[in-house]
């Protein structure tokens, strides 16, 4: 049987190795949340796993690409994800205020940069390899989708692909009162894949619950991914 001065010295020794092997972590500098996670880290912090999970998916479908663009970053939470798997990623967003703020909380992370731009009213500068959008077609103007769709195909090169994601119409009687009022310009399977193909030639269409991406019965998913590959 091991002694009790034994085991003292085995419990300091696990504990000098956990505070070494932890080290690197407590000495990096940590990041502020941006002003739309944190809303949603004091109101509904569920919904953050929500965001991630949608970045992921993104991020999956896009692994591998060179240049990548996002508009209507927000605050850039998800961002991240989607540069750890591409070659650079380029984010836009109409708010100066999100944009300031994301160069100042993620200049440690050297593949991503920020442009403060209105994609629905000017176009967009350079050719990227793909384009995605996340929880922003349906806070547009319905007057200002066409040249929304067109200034980002119109960036995308010859091979490009394009994600759009948004809740789905169908379950907007489930919004809160919040996303009720600012979703002005909802989708639903029909409908989104409609727009797709009046620009690509092929459109791929998933649905998600929660985190769980699925292609079944698209009028009880809360939330709708369109891809569309090889533009007219």
């Amino acid at each position: 049987m091991k002694s009790n001065a034994d085991e003292m010295k085995e419990s300091r020794l696990a504990w000098q190795l956990h505070v070494e092997a932890t080290n690197e972590q407590f000495e990096t500098d940590e990041i502020t949340l941006g002003p739309w996670t944190s809303y949603s880290l004091r109101h509904d912090p569920k919904h953050m796993a929500f965001v991630l999970s949608r970045y992921k998916f993104c991020a999956k479908m896009l692994s591998g690409k060179g240049r990548v663009l996002e508009v209507g970053c927000g605050d850039a939470f998800g961002a991240p994800i989607v540069a750890q798997e591409v070659d650079h990623l380029h984010c836009l967003d109409w708010e100066e205020r999100n944009i300031s703020g994301n160069r100042r909380r993620l200049s440690c992370i050297k593949n991503i940069t920020f442009e403060t731009a209105d994609v629905s009213s000017s176009s967009v500068k350079g050719k990227y390899d793909a384009i995605f959008n996340i929880d922003v077609i349906e806070h547009l103007e319905p007057d200002f989708e066409k040249s929304f769709m067109n200034n980002m195909v119109g960036c995308l090169s010859e091979n490009g692909v394009m994600i759009v994601g948004t809740p789905n119409e169908s379950a907007s009687q489930y919004a809160t009162h919040r996303s009720d009022h600012q979703h002005i310009n909802l989708k639903n399977e029909k409908t989104l894949r409609q727009l797709f193909s009046n620009y690509f030639h092929n459109t791929f269409m998933f649905s998600m619950n929660d985190e769980v991406v699925h292609t079944g019965y698209s009028p009880m998913a809360h939330y709708l991914f369109a891809i569309g590959v090889v533009r007219k």
